[in-house]
């Protein structure tokens, strides 16, 4: 039954809509897609499943309401979205022109916070070392501080291990930006091929891991303490690391 419900929240738009064309939602399911409808569209942030289950009435089906309920908006100018067991309205992608009425100067992240960013997103939790273990070059201060203020990375936790360094991770916010589902969409080394990213042959036992962002702690990591996030950082990072 569990994963039945999890095929359900997982549906991508277009299958939800042969979904309800195969199914027809009864009385009961109507009014429990209504609660949702109503709950999503009052809230200022993405809704948690968990909280949505918490104000249906006992038993009632929520994969079923919000299968049905992303397929009656799928056509519509705002589709319903997941982003890591959150859901939310948001514009059809091809109307987003209709709503820009000013144009944004858009700063570009360096090529080091660029870097940075794909390597929390493919090898999270990671820390500090093993960014610059990666990369090959020292990690400054700054280019941390750059991704944590975009709110597309934050600290996970401390690492068990010798001076117990802070990891680092993704946020929902990350997913949001990129038009994520979940981190496991990022392209794996196929992808990545198939799109000429990667050009002539690889390192012997080159390889791009699968990337995962569970919301809780792995085995070798134990929570942050008590200490302020400056503490954090200070304890983490130098001032003026040398960077490329």
């Amino acid at each position: 039954m569990a994963q039945e419900q999890d095929a359900l929240f997982d549906l991508k738009a277009q299958d939800a809509v042969d979904f309800l064309s195969r199914e027809k939602p009864d009385e009961t399911l109507r009014e429990n897609m209504r609660i949702c409808e109503a709950l999503i569209f009052a809230s200022t942030e993405a809704l948690s499943e968990e909280e949505m289950a918490k104000r249906l009435p006992v038993g009632a089906d929520l994969a079923a309401a919000l299968a049905y309920l992303k397929a009656d908006y799928f056509s519509r100018g705002v589709q319903l979205v997941r982003v890591h067991k959150k859901w939310i309205f948001r514009t059809a992608p091809d109307l987003a022109w209709v709503l820009q009425r000013e144009k944004k100067e858009v700063k570009k992240l360096s090529r080091a916070a660029m870097e940075t960013l794909a390597i929390v997103a493919y090898h999270q939790p990671a820390t500090r070392a093993e960014i610059e273990d990666i990369r090959g070059v020292a990690l400054s201060k700054g280019t941390m501080d750059v991704l944590l203020e975009t709110g597309w990375v934050r600290l996970r936790g401390r690492r068990r291990a010798p001076g117990r360094p802070v990891t680092y991770g993704t946020t929902e916010k990350f997913l949001l930006q990129f038009g994520l589902e979940q981190i496991s969409d990022l392209p794996g080394l196929d992808e990545l091929k198939g799109a000429g990213l990667f050009d002539g042959r690889l390192p012997k036992g080159f390889g791009v891991p699968q990337p995962r962002d569970d919301a809780g702690l792995t085995e070798d990591e134990e929570p942050l303490g008590g200490d302020p996030l400056e503490e954090a950082f200070a304890a983490d990072l130098p001032d003026d690391a040398p960077e490329e």
